[in-house]
Protein backbone atom coordinates (compact mmCIF):
# COMPACT_ATOMS: atom_id res chain seq x y z
CA UNK A 1 0.00 0.00 0.00
CA UNK A 2 1.50 3.25 -1.26
CA UNK A 3 2.26 6.04 1.32
CA UNK A 4 -0.93 8.85 1.00
CA UNK A 5 0.68 11.66 -0.94
CA UNK A 6 1.50 14.94 0.96
CA UNK A 7 -0.65 17.81 0.99
CA UNK A 8 0.56 20.94 -0.91
CA UNK A 9 2.32 23.63 0.10
CA UNK A 10 0.20 26.04 1.70
CA UNK A 11 -3.13 23.53 1.98
CA UNK A 12 -4.64 23.69 5.54
CA UNK A 13 -4.34 20.08 7.38
CA UNK A 14 -7.68 19.01 8.64
CA UNK A 15 -7.62 16.36 11.39
CA UNK A 16 -10.66 14.57 12.57
CA UNK A 17 -12.31 14.50 15.84
CA UNK A 18 -10.74 11.48 16.81
CA UNK A 19 -7.17 12.62 15.66
CA UNK A 20 -7.43 16.32 17.66
CA UNK A 21 -9.00 14.41 20.55
CA UNK A 22 -5.79 12.34 20.98
CA UNK A 23 -3.53 15.48 20.19
CA UNK A 24 -5.46 17.70 23.01
CA UNK A 25 -5.31 14.66 25.17
CA UNK A 26 -9.00 14.75 26.16
CA UNK A 27 -12.63 12.97 25.42
CA UNK A 28 -14.31 13.66 21.88
CA UNK A 29 -16.71 15.52 23.99
CA UNK A 30 -14.45 17.98 25.21
CA UNK A 31 -13.48 18.83 21.74
CA UNK A 32 -16.90 20.19 20.78
CA UNK A 33 -17.07 22.04 24.27
CA UNK A 34 -14.25 24.08 22.75
CA UNK A 35 -15.68 24.24 19.57
CA UNK A 36 -18.83 25.74 21.84
CA UNK A 37 -16.44 28.49 23.94
CA UNK A 38 -14.81 29.83 20.61
CA UNK A 39 -11.49 28.00 21.45
CA UNK A 40 -11.75 25.50 18.12
CA UNK A 41 -13.49 26.39 14.39
CA UNK A 42 -14.93 23.05 13.06
CA UNK A 43 -16.33 22.05 9.64
CA UNK A 44 -18.46 19.42 8.82
CA UNK A 45 -17.67 16.60 6.60
CA UNK A 46 -18.72 17.09 3.10
CA UNK A 47 -21.23 14.10 2.61
CA UNK A 48 -21.26 12.61 5.86
CA UNK A 49 -21.08 12.54 10.08
CA UNK A 50 -18.89 14.55 12.17
CA UNK A 51 -16.40 17.47 11.76
CA UNK A 52 -12.86 18.29 10.99
CA UNK A 53 -10.26 20.53 12.78
CA UNK A 54 -7.45 22.71 11.55
CA UNK A 55 -4.50 20.99 12.84
CA UNK A 56 -2.42 24.43 12.86
CA UNK A 57 -5.36 25.44 15.31
CA UNK A 58 -5.43 22.12 17.80
CA UNK A 59 -1.81 22.25 17.84
CA UNK A 60 -1.91 25.68 19.30
CA UNK A 61 -4.61 24.91 21.59
CA UNK A 62 -2.33 22.03 22.82
CA UNK A 63 0.66 23.83 23.41
CA UNK A 64 -1.48 26.76 25.78
CA UNK A 65 -3.05 23.88 27.51
CA UNK A 66 0.04 22.25 28.14
CA UNK A 67 1.50 25.90 29.55
CA UNK A 68 -1.40 26.72 31.54
CA UNK A 69 -1.36 23.24 33.37
CA UNK A 70 2.24 23.70 33.99
CA UNK A 71 1.97 26.87 35.65
CA UNK A 72 -1.23 25.92 37.37
CA UNK A 73 0.90 23.27 39.43
CA UNK A 74 3.99 25.52 39.98
CA UNK A 75 4.91 27.11 43.05
CA UNK A 76 3.37 30.36 42.39
CA UNK A 77 6.24 32.76 41.79
CA UNK A 78 5.17 33.22 38.10
CA UNK A 79 6.62 30.90 36.08
CA UNK A 80 5.17 28.90 32.83
CA UNK A 81 7.34 25.99 33.82
CA UNK A 82 7.59 23.74 36.55
CA UNK A 83 10.10 21.28 37.56
CA UNK A 84 9.47 18.63 39.94
CA UNK A 85 12.58 18.85 42.22
CA UNK A 86 13.73 17.15 45.62
CA UNK A 87 16.59 19.76 46.49
CA UNK A 88 14.58 23.13 47.72
CA UNK A 89 11.43 24.22 49.18
CA UNK A 90 10.67 27.81 49.91
CA UNK A 91 7.58 28.63 51.51
CA UNK A 92 6.08 30.88 54.15
CA UNK A 93 9.78 33.16 54.42
CA UNK A 94 11.55 29.69 55.03
CA UNK A 95 13.20 27.61 53.10
CA UNK A 96 14.52 23.70 53.19
CA UNK A 97 17.28 21.70 51.71
CA UNK A 98 15.87 18.28 51.18
CA UNK A 99 13.24 18.91 53.92
CA UNK A 100 15.44 20.23 56.33
CA UNK A 101 15.29 24.07 57.62
CA UNK A 102 18.22 25.78 55.36
CA UNK A 103 19.05 28.46 57.90
CA UNK A 104 19.78 25.80 60.41
CA UNK A 105 22.04 23.84 58.16
CA UNK A 106 23.96 27.15 57.36
CA UNK A 107 24.29 28.48 60.76
CA UNK A 108 25.72 25.11 61.93
CA UNK A 109 27.27 23.47 59.39
CA UNK A 110 30.22 24.37 57.10
CA UNK A 111 29.89 25.33 52.95
CA UNK A 112 31.37 21.75 51.88
CA UNK A 113 29.19 20.27 54.70
CA UNK A 114 25.84 21.70 53.12
CA UNK A 115 27.23 21.02 49.37
CA UNK A 116 27.42 17.25 50.35
CA UNK A 117 23.59 17.45 51.74
CA UNK A 118 22.31 19.19 48.73
CA UNK A 119 23.94 16.30 46.21
CA UNK A 120 23.52 13.26 48.57
CA UNK A 121 21.38 13.88 51.38
CA UNK A 122 24.41 12.30 53.85
CA UNK A 123 26.01 14.89 55.90
CA UNK A 124 29.74 14.44 56.29
CA UNK A 125 31.13 15.95 58.76
CA UNK A 126 34.69 17.77 58.10
CA UNK A 127 34.44 17.50 54.69
CA UNK A 128 36.57 19.27 52.66
CA UNK A 129 37.13 19.65 48.85
CA UNK A 130 40.42 20.00 47.01
CA UNK A 131 41.78 21.21 43.81
CA UNK A 132 43.96 18.74 41.31
CA UNK A 133 46.98 20.47 41.01
CA UNK A 134 46.86 20.37 37.01
CA UNK A 135 43.34 21.71 37.17
CA UNK A 136 44.00 24.38 39.11
CA UNK A 137 47.95 25.43 36.79
CA UNK A 138 45.43 25.73 33.45
CA UNK A 139 42.74 27.14 35.60
CA UNK A 140 45.15 30.14 36.80
CA UNK A 141 47.10 30.53 33.44
CA UNK A 142 43.83 30.98 31.88
CA UNK A 143 42.76 33.99 34.03
CA UNK A 144 45.57 35.37 34.76
CA UNK A 145 45.97 36.17 30.84
CA UNK A 146 42.69 38.13 31.40
CA UNK A 147 42.43 42.16 31.30
CA UNK A 148 43.07 43.60 35.22
CA UNK A 149 39.65 44.99 34.83
CA UNK A 150 38.18 41.58 34.10
CA UNK A 151 34.85 41.28 36.02
CA UNK A 152 34.48 38.06 39.02
CA UNK A 153 31.67 36.13 36.34
CA UNK A 154 34.59 36.33 33.58
CA UNK A 155 37.00 34.92 36.14
CA UNK A 156 35.25 32.18 37.12
CA UNK A 157 33.89 31.56 33.40
CA UNK A 158 37.32 31.29 32.06
CA UNK A 159 38.62 29.11 34.99
CA UNK A 160 35.65 26.41 34.75
CA UNK A 161 36.28 26.32 31.07
CA UNK A 162 40.01 25.83 31.12
CA UNK A 163 39.55 23.02 34.09
CA UNK A 164 37.16 21.77 31.84
CA UNK A 165 39.76 20.87 29.16
CA UNK A 166 42.09 19.57 31.83
CA UNK A 167 39.19 16.79 32.75
CA UNK A 168 39.19 13.82 29.68
CA UNK A 169 36.18 12.20 32.06
CA UNK A 170 33.83 15.60 31.47
CA UNK A 171 31.85 13.15 29.75
CA UNK A 172 31.00 10.99 32.11
CA UNK A 173 27.66 12.30 33.25
CA UNK A 174 27.50 9.26 35.96
CA UNK A 175 26.20 10.24 39.17
CA UNK A 176 29.97 9.16 40.73
CA UNK A 177 31.45 11.26 37.78
CA UNK A 178 29.58 14.30 38.31
CA UNK A 179 29.99 14.39 42.16
CA UNK A 180 33.99 14.35 41.55
CA UNK A 181 33.65 17.17 39.27
CA UNK A 182 31.92 18.95 41.45
CA UNK A 183 33.95 18.45 44.48
CA UNK A 184 37.38 19.82 42.23
CA UNK A 185 35.50 22.30 40.46
CA UNK A 186 34.67 24.07 43.16
CA UNK A 187 37.75 24.80 44.62
CA UNK A 188 39.71 25.15 41.32
CA UNK A 189 37.25 28.22 40.76
CA UNK A 190 38.38 29.53 44.09
CA UNK A 191 42.66 28.45 43.75
CA UNK A 192 42.44 30.06 40.06
CA UNK A 193 41.40 33.71 41.12
CA UNK A 194 43.93 36.02 42.08
CA UNK A 195 44.70 37.53 45.71
CA UNK A 196 43.36 40.37 47.40
CA UNK A 197 46.60 41.13 48.98
CA UNK A 198 50.11 40.04 49.31
CA UNK A 199 49.16 36.70 50.34
CA UNK A 200 47.15 33.54 48.81
CA UNK A 201 45.79 30.98 50.94
CA UNK A 202 45.78 27.18 48.99
CA UNK A 203 45.02 25.12 51.94
CA UNK A 204 41.88 25.01 54.64
CA UNK A 205 37.77 25.26 53.92
CA UNK A 206 36.65 26.73 51.14
CA UNK A 207 36.05 29.95 53.53
CA UNK A 208 39.63 30.22 54.46
CA UNK A 209 40.62 30.37 51.22
CA UNK A 210 38.30 32.73 49.21
CA UNK A 211 38.79 35.36 51.74
CA UNK A 212 42.56 35.86 50.91
CA UNK A 213 41.00 36.33 47.02
CA UNK A 214 38.67 39.20 48.26
CA UNK A 215 39.68 40.85 51.12
CA UNK A 216 42.75 42.40 52.00
CA UNK A 217 42.63 41.86 55.69
CA UNK A 218 45.04 38.90 55.58
CA UNK A 219 44.47 37.98 58.64
CA UNK A 220 40.55 37.86 59.77
CA UNK A 221 39.36 36.97 63.04
CA UNK A 222 36.78 34.02 63.22
CA UNK A 223 33.78 35.48 63.88
CA UNK A 224 34.83 36.83 60.12
CA UNK A 225 35.51 33.86 58.29
CA UNK A 226 32.45 31.62 60.09
CA UNK A 227 29.91 34.69 58.32
CA UNK A 228 31.64 33.95 54.64
CA UNK A 229 31.15 30.53 55.40
CA UNK A 230 27.48 30.91 56.03
CA UNK A 231 27.13 33.62 53.21
CA UNK A 232 28.29 30.64 51.06
CA UNK A 233 26.03 27.80 52.86
CA UNK A 234 22.82 30.62 52.47
CA UNK A 235 23.22 30.95 48.74
CA UNK A 236 24.11 27.72 47.53
CA UNK A 237 20.43 27.20 46.16
CA UNK A 238 17.27 28.57 45.96
CA UNK A 239 15.05 26.82 43.65
CA UNK A 240 14.43 27.65 40.40
CA UNK A 241 16.32 31.22 39.76
CA UNK A 242 16.84 32.36 36.44
CA UNK A 243 21.13 30.91 35.96
CA UNK A 244 19.61 27.31 38.05
CA UNK A 245 16.66 26.98 35.48
CA UNK A 246 19.54 27.60 32.39
CA UNK A 247 21.59 25.24 34.10
CA UNK A 248 18.94 22.21 34.13
CA UNK A 249 18.19 23.30 30.37
CA UNK A 250 21.81 22.92 29.25
CA UNK A 251 22.00 19.52 31.51
CA UNK A 252 18.55 18.76 30.15
CA UNK A 253 20.82 18.45 26.60
CA UNK A 254 23.54 16.49 28.36
CA UNK A 255 25.61 18.71 28.33
CA UNK A 256 28.64 18.08 30.39
CA UNK A 257 28.40 19.75 34.36
CA UNK A 258 31.34 22.24 33.33
CA UNK A 259 28.92 23.77 30.57
CA UNK A 260 26.48 23.48 32.84
CA UNK A 261 27.82 25.84 35.75
CA UNK A 262 29.12 27.81 32.75
CA UNK A 263 25.53 27.93 31.50
CA UNK A 264 24.51 29.45 35.00
CA UNK A 265 27.66 31.90 35.36
CA UNK A 266 26.86 33.38 32.23
CA UNK A 267 23.32 34.14 33.66
CA UNK A 268 24.26 35.36 37.01
CA UNK A 269 26.11 38.38 35.68
CA UNK A 270 22.62 40.26 35.07
CA UNK A 271 21.97 43.03 37.49
CA UNK A 272 18.64 41.93 38.85
CA UNK A 273 20.71 38.39 39.59
CA UNK A 274 24.32 38.08 40.31
CA UNK A 275 25.40 41.07 40.76
CA UNK A 276 22.81 42.39 42.54
CA UNK A 277 24.92 41.98 45.85
CA UNK A 278 27.44 44.48 43.60
CA UNK A 279 24.81 47.18 43.93
CA UNK A 280 23.66 46.82 47.31
CA UNK A 281 27.77 47.48 48.45
CA UNK A 282 27.79 50.69 46.06
CA UNK A 283 24.48 51.75 48.08
CA UNK A 284 25.93 50.98 51.32
CA UNK A 285 28.96 52.39 50.59
CA UNK A 286 27.27 56.07 49.96
CA UNK A 287 25.50 55.90 53.32
CA UNK A 288 28.45 55.14 55.00
CA UNK A 289 30.20 58.02 53.36
CA UNK A 290 27.23 60.68 53.84
CA UNK A 291 26.39 59.60 57.19
CA UNK A 292 22.70 59.43 55.99
CA UNK A 293 20.40 56.73 54.33
CA UNK A 294 17.89 60.14 52.85
CA UNK A 295 19.57 61.81 50.64
CA UNK A 296 21.08 58.62 48.81
CA UNK A 297 17.39 56.90 48.58
CA UNK A 298 16.14 60.30 46.91
CA UNK A 299 19.07 60.19 44.89
CA UNK A 300 18.14 56.86 43.44
CA UNK A 301 15.01 57.10 43.51
CA UNK A 302 14.66 60.19 41.44
CA UNK A 303 17.18 58.62 38.97
CA UNK A 304 14.39 56.39 38.55
CA UNK A 305 16.27 52.79 39.87
CA UNK A 306 14.86 50.90 42.55
CA UNK A 307 16.72 50.50 45.73
CA UNK A 308 19.18 47.40 45.90
CA UNK A 309 18.97 45.00 48.74
CA UNK A 310 15.33 45.45 49.80
CA UNK A 311 12.67 42.97 49.01
CA UNK A 312 12.37 39.50 47.60
CA UNK A 313 9.25 37.81 45.61
CA UNK A 314 9.60 34.97 47.38
CA UNK A 315 9.51 36.48 50.16
CA UNK A 316 6.18 38.96 51.67
CA UNK A 317 8.14 39.25 55.46
CA UNK A 318 11.76 39.27 56.21
CA UNK A 319 14.42 37.35 53.94
CA UNK A 320 15.74 34.41 56.52
CA UNK A 321 18.69 34.39 54.55
CA UNK A 322 19.08 37.91 55.18
CA UNK A 323 18.13 37.85 59.12
CA UNK A 324 20.19 34.81 59.44
CA UNK A 325 23.62 36.56 57.82
CA UNK A 326 22.70 39.84 59.99
CA UNK A 327 22.79 37.70 63.43
CA UNK A 328 26.59 36.52 62.43
CA UNK A 329 27.68 40.08 61.47
CA UNK A 330 25.93 41.65 64.82
CA UNK A 331 29.24 39.38 66.65
CA UNK A 332 32.00 41.35 64.26
CA UNK A 333 32.59 45.04 66.10
CA UNK A 334 34.11 46.25 63.00
CA UNK A 335 30.75 45.98 61.17
CA UNK A 336 28.77 47.66 63.58
CA UNK A 337 28.95 50.99 61.07
CA UNK A 338 27.84 48.88 58.01
CA UNK A 339 24.89 47.20 60.18
CA UNK A 340 23.60 50.73 60.97
CA UNK A 341 23.73 51.80 57.83
CA UNK A 342 21.85 48.92 56.45
CA UNK A 343 19.03 49.85 59.20
CA UNK A 344 19.08 53.05 58.29
CA UNK A 345 18.53 51.66 54.37
CA UNK A 346 15.80 50.11 55.34
CA UNK A 347 14.07 52.37 57.74
CA UNK A 348 14.16 55.44 55.56
CA UNK A 349 12.27 53.66 53.08
CA UNK A 350 9.87 51.99 54.58
CA UNK A 351 7.98 54.92 55.30
CA UNK A 352 6.24 55.00 52.05
CA UNK A 353 7.19 50.90 51.33
CA UNK A 354 6.95 48.11 53.41
CA UNK A 355 10.12 46.59 52.24
CA UNK A 356 12.49 44.17 54.47
CA UNK A 357 16.15 43.67 53.50
CA UNK A 358 16.82 41.06 51.33
CA UNK A 359 20.62 39.13 51.29
CA UNK A 360 22.08 41.52 49.39
CA UNK A 361 22.17 43.68 51.63
CA UNK A 362 22.98 41.62 54.15
CA UNK A 363 26.33 40.23 52.22
CA UNK A 364 26.89 43.42 50.91
CA UNK A 365 27.53 44.54 54.98
CA UNK A 366 29.57 41.77 55.51
CA UNK A 367 32.04 42.92 52.18
CA UNK A 368 31.82 46.30 53.10
CA UNK A 369 32.98 45.87 56.50
CA UNK A 370 35.86 43.09 55.51
CA UNK A 371 38.00 45.31 53.35
CA UNK A 372 36.36 43.40 50.09
CA UNK A 373 35.44 45.24 46.64
CA UNK A 374 32.27 46.07 45.41
CA UNK A 375 32.58 43.07 43.00
CA UNK A 376 33.40 40.49 46.23
CA UNK A 377 29.49 39.36 46.41
CA UNK A 378 29.05 38.29 43.13
CA UNK A 379 31.87 36.05 43.38
CA UNK A 380 30.70 34.65 46.46
CA UNK A 381 26.79 34.02 45.12
CA UNK A 382 28.44 32.38 42.26
CA UNK A 383 30.93 30.14 44.32
CA UNK A 384 28.07 29.38 46.63
CA UNK A 385 25.40 28.84 43.98
CA UNK A 386 28.20 26.41 41.84
CA UNK A 387 27.25 23.64 44.29
CA UNK A 388 23.55 24.34 44.14
CA UNK A 389 23.95 24.20 40.02
CA UNK A 390 25.60 21.07 39.77
CA UNK A 391 22.70 19.37 42.47
CA UNK A 392 20.23 20.84 39.58
CA UNK A 393 22.34 19.00 36.80
CA UNK A 394 22.34 15.97 38.70
CA UNK A 395 18.47 15.67 39.29
CA UNK A 396 17.99 16.67 35.50
CA UNK A 397 20.57 13.84 34.24
CA UNK A 398 18.00 11.57 35.65
CA UNK A 399 14.96 12.93 33.90
CA UNK A 400 13.99 12.29 30.05
CA UNK A 401 16.62 14.17 27.87
CA UNK A 402 15.40 17.28 26.17
CA UNK A 403 12.49 17.88 28.55
CA UNK A 404 13.20 21.36 29.00
CA UNK A 405 11.23 22.32 25.83
CA UNK A 406 8.48 24.72 25.93
CA UNK A 407 6.46 25.23 23.06
CA UNK A 408 6.80 28.75 21.89
CA UNK A 409 2.98 30.42 21.24
CA UNK A 410 3.54 32.11 17.33
CA UNK A 411 1.85 35.74 17.10
CA UNK A 412 3.34 36.51 13.48
CA UNK A 413 2.10 36.31 10.11
CA UNK A 414 -0.47 33.38 9.55
CA UNK A 415 1.97 30.98 6.59
CA UNK A 416 2.72 31.23 3.89
CA UNK A 417 3.75 34.19 3.21
CA UNK A 418 4.98 35.48 0.12
CA UNK A 419 8.60 35.73 -0.42
CA UNK A 420 10.11 39.11 0.59
CA UNK A 421 10.71 41.40 -2.59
Amino acid sequence: MRDQDPAPLGAERRLSTKEAAELLGVKPETVYAYVSRGQLSSRRVSGGRGSTFDAQEVEALARRNRREGAGASGSGSGGDLSVRTRITLIGNDHYFFRGVDAVDLATRHSYEEVAEWLWTGRMIPGRTFTAPAASVAVARRAVEALPGHAAPTDRLRVATIAAATADPLRFDLSEEAVLGTARSLIPTLVDALPPAGHHRRDDGPLAHRLWSRLSVRENPDEASLRALDAALALLVDHDLAASTLAVRVAASARAHAYAAVSAGLGVIEGPLHGAAGGLAHRLLQDVLEQGDAAPVIAAELRAGRRIPGLGHRLYPGEDPRARALFALLERIPRAEPALLAARDIVETTARHAPLHANVDLALAVLTASSGMDPTAGETIFAVARTAGWIAHALEEYGERPLRMRPSGLYAGPKPPQPLPE
